[in-house]
């Protein structure tokens, strides 16, 4: 299996495990390890987990683009519906990553409805189904492209304050900044919980939770040294 379909296929479970490490490597900065104890290899090591961490989230990112790229090329199919159900290998779309084999059974359903087909792959569905999964495939981009730029300035962040170069005038306008990106992380989260999806937005909303005790943390660490 081509890589880029590996990544597509285990969008997940990467995001899964590059985001538990990551929040980890972030709580260890922030809260458990005291200032003095981030040098060295503990600094060099949690750099090479955070490094690993960024290279799989960025593959993820591109796995939603690269779904996305796949939804803007639709045509329309060129034989009667029954016919690609006897040549055997076709699925039905249902919704975002709900496929179903096209068979003599459901393809008498569709013989009056306009279907249209990937271009790359044997998939054929209706034209709402297909309409309603491209919103989905867009918010998962938006959302992964959120909470890229989210870690990429926490991350900054952090690495002011190790140097103590976060001054209270970089720390609101960081703030400023990520507050947009939540708020925006937030209405996706809310948009898979109006269109049936409470699962997504459960997740969602944990991770912007367990984010928010890390901006806590990073408010916390920065007016200590401030005060020093």
């Amino acid at each position: 299996m081509p890589t880029g379909r590996v990544i597509e296929a285990y969008n997940d479970a990467i995001d899964t495990l590059a985001w538990v490490l990551l929040l980890m490597v972030f709580e260890l900065e922030t809260f458990v390890l005291a200032d003095e104890k981030l040098r060295g290899w503990v600094k060099w090591s949690l750099n090479a987990v955070s490094a690993f961490c960024y290279l799989f989230i960025v593959y993820s990112f591109y796995g939603y683009v690269a779904e996305m790229s796949s939804l803007t090329h639709l045509l329309p199919t060129a034989q009667p519906v029954c016919e690609l159900a006897a040549q055997g290998n076709w699925s039905l779309a249902r919704g975002q990553d709900d496929y179903v084999p096209l068979t003599g059974d459901n393809c008498a359903a569709l013989a009056d409805v306009r279907l249209l087909r990937l271009a790359d792959a044997r998939v054929l569905g209706e034209v709402a189904v297909w309409r309603e999964t491209k919103r989905l495939a867009w918010t998962d981009v938006i959302n992964a492209g959120a909470w890229l730029l989210v870690v990429a300035i926490l991350a900054f962040d952090v690495r002011l304050q190790l140097r103590h170069q976060l001054s209270g005038a970089a720390m609101r306008y960081s703030q400023v900044v990520k507050g947009l990106l939540y708020f925006t992380l937030l209405l996706c989260a809310v948009y898979w919980g109006v269109n049936g999806s409470v699962l997504d937005f459960w997740d969602a909303f944990l991770w912007l939770v367990a984010f928010f005790f890390i901006e806590m943390n990073l408010f916390e660490w920065q007016a200590e040294t401030s005060g020093e």
